[in-house]
């Protein structure tokens, strides 16, 4: 088992190159010619470039390296990462109190995703297209329609899956970092000199020379490090080992030598300014590199949509997002979804983006934001894990966290000045999502609170039912029941309308667990309550999807044969009638209401045949 291990080792970690890296991989393209355009009252001086180089550099060692490839991915929840996980996490071991503020901050956490994600696409791809200011200055009009025309394509082909895609990925991503690399390694042996930028000093003297502006200036330096996140979140993907691996050997050597490259060459010749990534390559190549780099953002920007896809699944298992439909494109890989509504609404949303900021300079005013919002929540979740959960020292905890806050704060507070020029955006855009996992949670537990409110015992009611049993008919009733010990809504219409009973009757519960996966032996629990009564709990992870058939398959290997062509599911069906409230918990109720709306049904969500389904109506008041 270990020789197959050991063999497959390297296939996985060219796989994580080509999916978890492609965003941070693509930064060298726009980083280093945001932080020297003169937006910051300086120019292309010797000092500021050994400055921004010599931050660019240690930020990749202690945040990528240490912060999250040492510390946060030591926090997995079965093999899974990402905010939303490090949010359940963190909460397992605390006061109920305390566990409302980590949720608090795991959700916005991941609505800074949600604003983040708008402008990856969009930014990668358009500073790759700008290569043709380079190639072809008379194509300059191009680049937006260009831009538009790529993204296009790769939102299109989403329904189709990434497994055909994404085999091609890992080549040309390596292919990329080994070309940043090359490039880099060419620049620095014309220029040594910009070597001197790994001493820690340069970057101390950046601050004390600029001051005040070294300190804005930031929030440019942010760019080098945009994608950390997704190495966390992909961790469930290929593990921990091949992304520490694929980090030292390939992706941090060749980030850094084309950083140095790129400060080699403004050293030089302070006029590349215009785009120091392209203007590295002599000009026989600068076609051959624009097409490896749209590619190469390309992929970037599918790994960042792969990576919303897993979030919205993940918050909608866990009941922060209403149920959508949500397809499987590979039968071997459950990580391969795509959900219809989310692929348009994102697509929609980046072209928008693209349109109204038309250059990657002024996308790159927007960004930051929300990734260095996301680092520093990061930074508190997974301190209060290696507390509560690992149980380490309070000292020493406390010792990690204010040197990782020490980093964090200072970042994000340097994006802070961007809101008025694009920074907005991803804000917003997080306050949306925010507020749409907040209203849907909080609604949701109300009206299930509003719907228990009838006060009968089910062990009372199923008592009453045997002894003085309604007509029984033949067959088998399932009625899905939200929570265990509470007498399901359509039971209740059942028996008061039509009076009658099936001779068997199933109570199903379908229950996401504190996991992304549940082992097939635990998937289905039985529990006879009454001679004709039946528990059913089935439980899934938040990576599955719920299969109504699989737990009738699962309930026939532990003795409660059932054949969905003679059963019947019967199902409630809410309207929700809002009732008073001060108007801002209006809005929320009308919020719930369209979202309830648009909900994918229950049916649909857990593949039950429509014809075998029985819907009763009522009337709530929320």
């Amino acid at each position: 088992m270990s020789t197959d291990k050991k063999e497959a080792l390297p296939a996985i970690t060219l796989a994580a190159i080509g999916v978890v890296y492609g965003d941070i991989g693509t930064s060298p393209l726009y980083t280093l010619r945001e932080c020297l355009s003169g937006q910051f009252g300086f120019g292309v001086e010797r000092d500021a470039i050994l400055g921004f180089l010599s931050l660019i550099f240690w930020l990749l060692v202690i945040v990528v390296s240490v912060k999250y490839l040492s510390f946060v991915m030591r926090a997995d929840n079965a093999g899974e990462g990402g905010i939303l996980t490090l949010m359940s996490l963190a909460g397992r071991n605390t006061s109920a109190k305390m566990t409302s503020v980590l949720v608090i901050m795991g959700l916005i956490g991941g609505s800074f995703f949600y604003g983040e994600v708008v402008i990856t696409p969009a930014i990668s791809v358009m500073s790759a297209i700008e290569g043709l200011e380079i190639a072809a200055p008379s194509l300059d009009a191009y680049i937006v329609p260009l831009s538009i025309a790529v993204l296009t394509l790769l939102f299109v082909i989403q329904k189709h899956g990434t497994g055909l895609v994404g085999k091609l990925f890992a080549p040309i991503m390596l292919t990329w970092f080994l070309v940043l690399a090359m490039l880099g390694l060419r620049s620095i042996t014309g220029n040594p000199e910009v070597l001197l930028a790994l001493n820690p000093m340069w970057a101390a003297h950046f601050f004390i020379e600029y001051k005040a502006v070294s300190f804005v200036a930031l929030g440019a330096v942010v760019l080098a490090i945009t994608g950390v996140e997704a190495l966390y979140a992909d961790m469930g993907h290929f593990g921990k080992l091949p992304i520490r691996i694929a980090w030292f050997t390939v992706v941090l050597p060749s980030l850094v030598l084309n950083y140095f490259g790129q400060g080699a060459l403004l050293l030089k010749s302070p006029e590349a300014i215009k785009n120091p990534f392209f203007l590295q390559a002599p000009d026989w190549a600068l076609i051959p590199l624009l097409i490896l780099a749209t590619l190469a953002t390309v992929i970037a920007s599918q790994a960042v949509i792969s990576g919303v896809f897993s979030l919205t699944r993940q918050a909608v298992r866990l009941g922060y997002l209403s149920p959508m439909r949500i397809i499987h494109t590979s039968e071997m890989e459950s990580g391969q979804i795509y959900i219809p509504v989310i692929n348009w609404l994102l697509y929609f949303a980046v072209v928008l983006v693209i349109v109204s900021f038309e250059r990657s300079s002024n996308l790159a005013a927007a960004y930051g934001i929300a990734v260095t919002g996301t680092m520093v929540l990061t930074s508190i979740l997974s301190c209060t894990v290696a507390r509560k959960n690992w149980h380490w020292n309070k000292f020493l905890v406390l010792l990690i966290g204010l040197v990782f806050l020490c980093v964090d704060v200072p970042l994000f507070l340097a994006n802070v000045q961007k809101i008025f020029s694009g920074g907005w955006l991803p804000l917003c855009l997080g306050l949306a999502m925010f507020t749409i996992m907040t209203t849907w949670k909080s609604e949701r537990f109300r009206l299930l609170r509003r719907m228990h409110e009838h006060g009968n015992s089910l062990e009372a009611l199923i008592a009453s039912l045997e002894k003085s049993p309604p007509v029984r008919v033949q067959g088998t009733a399932v009625y899905m029941s939200r929570a265990l010990n509470v007498i399901p809504f359509a039971l209740l219409h059942n028996l008061k309308h039509n009076k009658v009973l099936h001779e068997r009757v199933i109570l199903l519960t379908l229950r996401t667990e504190d996991a992304p996966y549940v082992h097939n032996v635990k998937r289905v629990s039985i529990e006879p309550l009454s001679p004709t009564f039946w528990r059913v709990v089935a439980s899934y992870g938040w990576r599955e999807t719920p299969n109504v058939e699989e737990v009738f398959h699962r309930c026939g290997l532990e003795g409660l044969s059932c054949r969905m062509m003679e059963t019947s599911f019967f199902m409630s069906h809410e309207s929700l009638i809002i009732g008073k409230r001060p108007w801002y918990l209006r809005l929320r109720g009308k919020l719930f209401l369209l979202l309830q709306r648009n909900a994918l049904r229950a049916p649909d969500q857990f593949e039950i045949p429509p014809n075998r389904v029985i819907e009763l109506g009522t009337q709530v008041e929320i």
